[in-house]
């Protein structure tokens, strides 16, 4: 029968949480730890942006009077604290349950001969017999005799047939002992009088907790879509957009989501609230009370969460200066919350393939990063670049209308504004295709429904940048021409999405001043039939284009999308657009051609005429005695063979009359 011990000292209690908390906090901890990539410590080096890329910076490291301290940070570090005591603990206890080794008590090797153990245990028996050991207050009598005990034992246990069997079979000199079950617990935990709290712990955990978190799990997840926005949210999306919705109605639409999206604030400010409506209302005009419109929709009134919304949205598109820290923190949560709900409206209108409203979509990213008005004109969105304003724009003589004539006019003014603005403008988000193609692998011509590649290159070349061909010989020129299109032909066939790029070409932080996060640039690739208002291909978003540098001849990079050619011949025309979800009116649009044709067709007809054997051969005889087909003579060729004949005979006739002359 077996009998059943609890770990009275802990023993096995503590290694087995120690083991369990290892588990669970070493890669949680990990994966906490922050991560610094390289890529972005370089980027915007103008005042602005280093600015506020420090507040970012305080903000996520706090202080040592208001340390940033969060529930996972504070649950890791209790954990790592529990984990050390119960490591210093386990180091402390001693092992009870040592394997008996009857080699190990007498200090010889297992192959020792029996002869070599007796002489051994003699030495031993001369050395550590009760009569030879003097009792010490370490060292008492009853530890003595045990030695004793346990050398004889271990003699006995390799000497003797009958106890070096029982040790061999049961790891015991004495035979089979009684089965023994160690439970990893301390016993108090099953004493009576502690029963109670026992068993109102387990209620507690798994009876209310458990299911606590289950379901709320359980029926938040049901609450959510596959982009991770709630239901009421994707269903808004559905119903507010249509084919031809411009900007304004994609602001509205973002608007109704945040009903759902942001819990209520803890305090309201409704005076505060009213003053900054004012403020947007006076800069924003007629288009904030258009968009404010469209988002009631059917209700009758504006729900309190989207009017909140969209006061603190326009009020940063405005650049409405708020003073209230909470109102700061909550405006800064709808702004964080945008870039998820515009991706998941993303979803919704390229699945329908129109392409007005997803541009309106994609262009929104980029007003809402650089703080500027819903479809701003060329001038105001040249306020940019940094410490600049509409009326510092008015102000400039000449007017400039490019970003790089308004570096040039602060330079002739030498105005100290032209470093910042240089600044900025030298890691300009700036956009170039450098060529757009359609390709087939082993093909030169696209055939109906032929699996198809967009050949995208694409590279950054900011304002005022120009980059001059070198001159190379013929030679020089084929051979490059060459290489660049092994490569493509090695990265079509790749399964990679985009091009190999070396880590010191990846740009950094975009010039975001007014963004209250880090922002790294990217671009949507948009293939569009511009005429049917459609979506050709789903749109693929890019990051990582390098900077044109003039010196290696290949300074960009390619790009591909995959799609399935039209079933039906013919020309199609469509555009290509790159969109940029930072820099305002810096997409780049290339139109382009698709010829779609169908070859078998020429095929069939040149094995036709190869096949077909003329009927004045012999072979055209013989295929029509067979009943096969022949190529008929034409009747010009029959007329020019009869023309030949008659002037044959007028040439012979004359000839013959010279002669008898």
């Amino acid at each position: 029968m077996a009998a059943y011990e609890y770990d009275e000292a802990g023993v096995m209690a503590t290694y087995f949480l120690v083991t369990f908390l290892g588990l669970i906090l070493i890669p949680v901890t990990l994966s906490s730890l922050p991560k610094r990539s390289g890529s972005l410590k370089q980027g915007c080096d103008c005042s602005a942006c280093l600015g506020q890329r420090e507040k970012l910076r305080q903000r996520e490291k706090g202080s040592l009077l208001s340390p940033k301290l969060s529930t996972k940070t504070c649950l890791l570090t209790g954990g790592w604290i529990l984990f050390g005591v119960l490591s210093w603990r386990a180091s402390s206890l001693k092992v009870t349950n040592k394997v008996y080794d009857p080699f190990e008590i007498l200090g010889i090797t297992s192959a020792a001969t029996e002869k070599e153990i007796k002489s051994h245990f003699k030495k031993l028996s001369k050395e550590f017999h009760p009569d030879k050991v003097k009792a010490t207050a370490e060292l008492t009598l009853e530890a003595i005799q045990d030695n004793f005990v346990q050398i004889t034992k271990a003699y006995k246990s390799l000497t003797d047939e009958k106890i070096r069997k029982n040790w061999l079979e049961w790891n015991n000199p004495d035979g089979p002992q009684s089965t023994s079950m160690g439970i990893a617990l301390p016993k108090w935990i099953v004493e009576s009088q502690n029963n109670i709290w026992v068993l109102g712990f387990y209620g507690l955990v798994f009876g209310l907790a458990l299911p606590l978190v289950v379901g709320r799990w359980w029926f938040g997840n049901r609450q959510r879509t596959k982009d991770g926005i709630h239901a009421q949210s994707a269903a808004a999306f559905f119903k507010s957009i249509n084919e031809f919705s411009k900007v304004d109605e994609v602001v509205s639409t973002l608007g109704k989501a945040y009903q759902w999206e942001i819990p209520g604030p803890k305090s309201t400010f409704d005076d505060e609230m009213a003053e900054i409506e004012k403020a947007v209302i006076q800069k924003a005009g007629p288009r904030y009370a258009e968009v404010k419109k469209l988002s009631r929709g059917d209700d009758k009134e504006l729900h309190p969460l989207r009017l909140r919304a969209l006061i603190l949205i326009f009020a940063h598109i405005t650049r409405v200066q708020i003073e209230n820290p909470a109102l700061q923190e909550e405006q800064r949560r709808i702004l964080l919350q945008t870039p998820l709900l515009l991706s998941a409206l993303l979803n919704v209108l390229i699945a329908r393939t129109w392409l007005i409203p997803t541009l309106g979509a994609m262009r929104l990213h980029s007003y809402l990063a650089q703080a500027l008005p819903l479809d701003p004109p060329p001038r105001v969105r040249l306020t940019q670049l940094p410490g600049f304003a509409k009326s510092d724009v008015d102000s400039l003589v000449p007017r400039p209308k490019d970003i790089s004539e308004v570096l040039a006019v602060l330079e002739d003014k030498e105005d100290p504004a032209s470093i910042e603005v240089k600044k900025a403008i030298s890691k300009w988000g700036r956009v170039e295709i450098v060529d757009a193609s359609f390709k087939v692998i082993g093909e030169r011509s696209v055939t109906p429904s032929a699996i198809v590649y967009l050949l995208v290159k694409l590279r950054i070349t900011p304002p005022g940048f120009h980059v001059e061909p070198k001159d190379l010989s013929v030679d020089e020129t084929k051979k490059a021409v060459k290489i660049n299109d092994e490569k493509d032909e090695a990265f079509l066939l790749s399964k990679q999405e985009a091009e190999e790029l070396p880590s010191e070409k990846t740009p950094g932080y975009a010039h975001a001043p007014y963004w209250p996060g880090g922002r790294k640039p990217t671009w949507w690739l948009v293939l569009a039939d511009e005429k049917q208002n459609r979506i050709v291909v789903p749109p693929v978003r890019i990051s990582d284009v390098p900077y044109a540098d003039g010196e290696s001849e290949r300074d960009y990079r390619a790009y591909k999308i995959q799609f399935q050619g039209p079933p039906q011949t013919g020309v199609y025309t469509w555009r290509l657009y790159v969109v940029s979800d930072t820099y305002v009116g810096e997409d780049a649009v290339k139109d382009l051609q698709l010829k779609v044709e169908d070859l078998s067709l020429d095929d069939e007809v040149s094995e036709d005429e190869i096949s077909e054997p003329d009927e004045d051969t012999l072979a055209g005889q013989m295929a029509a005695m067979r009943g096969g087909t022949v190529k008929k003579r034409r009747d010009d060729e029959e007329d020019s063979d009869e023309s030949g004949t008659d002037d044959d005979e007028e040439s012979d006739s004359d000839s013959s009359d010279s002669d008898s002359d």
